[in-house]
């Protein structure tokens, strides 16, 4: 199977949680099955700022409650700038969020879903 770039795009209002896979941001519940890696472009980020970086899912079956399976805190200037999370089985409703905790919400941040199975 090849790597598809499923979702990607640019945001710059962190205010509030910003799906990256949901239309305008809204929060998803995507229940394509597939093996899903994130990519994000945190070179804009400076000093005092926080950003949680969230992956939700359902355990059981579509019909579950969809809550947070992992989240990372990045805190200040990233070095590297491209963050790369680790590859998830997804499938039961599944999205992946982004959200300012501190400093300046409006840095602008490109970001990917790669689908590699």
């Amino acid at each position: 199977m090849a790597i598809t770039n499923e979702f990607s795009g640019n945001n710059a209002s962190w205010a509030s949680e910003y799906s990256l896979i949901g239309v305008a941001g809204a929060a998803a519940s995507n229940t394509t099955p597939g093996v899903y890696q994130l990519f994000l472009d945190l070179s804009a980020l400076a000093s005092g700022d926080t950003y949680a970086i969230r992956i939700y899912e359902k355990a059981r079956n579509s019909a579950g409650t969809q809550r947070i399976v992992v989240e990372h805190v990045v805190v200040g200037a990233q070095s590297p700038p491209i963050w790369a999370f680790p590859s998830m089985t997804l499938l039961n409703g599944w999205d992946m969020r982004v959200i300012c905790t501190a400093g300046t919400n409006t840095r602008s941040i490109d970001w990917s879903v790669r689908k590699v199975a």
